[in-house]
């Protein structure tokens, strides 16, 4: 789904992705919608020192896929313990997904977090975005040489005159893997007092 400025928000799919085998050795799921959020995820373990052994993060190709990867981990497969993470525009979506998982019961975000599933205000990108400052982002952009490319969306179309963290997203979605890359990026960026809340609570319980 895109919002009105085209900005692509969290897609519904039906698919299970092809990679769900789990480690030898897997003691515990963190699901995610996608392949960023678990960069994200794993940095943020080695930065506030959580040690994922045994822990499998797994990126679900988005929210529609989760219902399907919590049958197969949690009480109805392999009976692990799952946590995870949602955008806020996904919270009925993953309530009724874990509902009928057999994972627990959940109507809204507070009955998600019982369950050890944590929402992020619109989603994880922004979470960050907010946790840094475009100033912060900015100079993360020129240290990686990409400065100059996103200077030249802030003048393209529809672009041109959004708020800086809408063109923020717009950038890191428009290059090949630039989403995935920055994802680690912002997070090892972020000072340790400013991690997202939605990322120190679902490595709190692994």
């Amino acid at each position: 789904m895109k919002d009105r400025r085209g900005i692509t928000r969290s897609r519904v799919v039906a698919e299970v992705p092809a990679v769900t085998v789990l480690a030898p050795g897997t003691r515990a799921v963190v699901l995610v919608e996608g392949v960023s959020d678990r960069v994200a995820v794993e940095t943020a373990a080695r930065r506030l020192g959580v040690d994922l052994t045994g822990v499998q993060v797994v990126a679900a190709g988005g929210v529609g896929s989760i219902r399907a990867l919590a049958e197969r981990f949690g009480p109805k497969g392999a009976g692990l313990p799952m946590r995870g993470l949602c955008d806020a525009a996904e919270v009925p979506w993953l309530c009724r997904a874990l509902t009928r998982a057999g994972v627990g019961i959940a109507t809204d975000r507070a009955g998600l977090e019982r369950l050890g599933f944590y929402v992020c205000d619109r989603d994880l990108e922004e979470e960050l975005i907010r946790a840094l400052g475009v100033a912060e982002i900015e100079a993360l952009f020129a240290a990686e040489g990409d400065l100059t490319a996103f200077r030249t969306l802030q003048r393209q179309g529809p672009w041109k005159g959004a708020a800086v963290p809408d063109q923020i997203r717009r950038f890191l979605g428009a290059g090949a893997g630039r989403k995935i890359r920055y994802g680690g990026i912002f997070v090892q960026a972020v000072a340790l007092e400013r991690m997202p809340a939605p990322l120190r609570a679902v490595l709190s319980g692994v």
